[in-house]
């Protein structure tokens, strides 16, 4: 049974390694090959198909495994807990650490497109609904929802704004940090930062 045991975790690890390496490499070239995820992956091409026996495949786990990464990531911020304004730091710093899987899933429309018509082009199901995350991706949402809300009624965030406005904007905002990261203008490690910021305080010198 512990052999089992063990050799189970070490594939799920493999697996894992592999559908990180292949969102962060896809991230930064969407002609990588599977030769280029394998050694991202630190694994040999003949390791990658017997997981992934194709491209195809390989992506379209990537995209559903990236968006479990990300719903997780928003659960382990907490949200609920602390001041709204806290909150939200943890929030914008939970889905920065997710970094190669937003440019990847974010990157290039095409991506989301190709992952909704393989399954069965729904456009009210997202990517990870169904799979074995406990959280649907509405629910991951309505968190989001819920945190924004609740500090336009602490005060600390401006009432008149629509709610699904500043959720885009969060994303938006955080989406641009990490491609900026990506590109060097920005040191990974500032840009929670600057994206709190520029969330509080706007371009408006203070």
């Amino acid at each position: 049974m512990s052999d089992i045991a063990g050799e189970s975790g070490t594939r799920n690890r493999t697996r894992r390694a592999i559908l990180g390496a292949a969102a962060e490499v896809l991230a930064r070239d969407r002609t990588a090959t599977l030769a280029d995820i394998a050694k991202a992956a630190q694994v040999g091409r003949s390791t990658l198909h017997r997981y992934f026996p194709d491209r195809d495949v390989l992506v379209h786990a990537a995209v559903a495994d990236s968006y479990l990464v990300i719903q997780q990531s928003i659960r382990d911020a907490a949200v609920d807990q602390g001041t709204a304004l806290e909150a939200m730091r943890r929030l914008v710093a939970a889905i920065v650490d997710t970094g190669g899987r937003m440019l990847f899933l974010y990157g290039d429309s095409r991506v989301l497109e190709d992952f909704a018509a393989r399954d069965g082009g729904s456009d009210t199901e997202e990517p990870g609904e169904g799979s074995e995350s406990d959280t649907a991706p509405d629910s991951v949402s309505s968190m989001v929802v819920d945190l924004i809300r609740r500090g336009q009624s602490e005060g600390v965030f401006d009432p008149g704004l629509d709610v699904d406005w500043v959720q885009d904007v969060i994303w938006a905002l955080v989406y641009t940090g990490c491609e900026a990261a990506s590109r060097g203008t920005l040191p990974r490690h500032g840009v929670t930062t600057a994206v709190v910021r520029m969330l509080e305080n706007g371009i408006r010198e203070q």
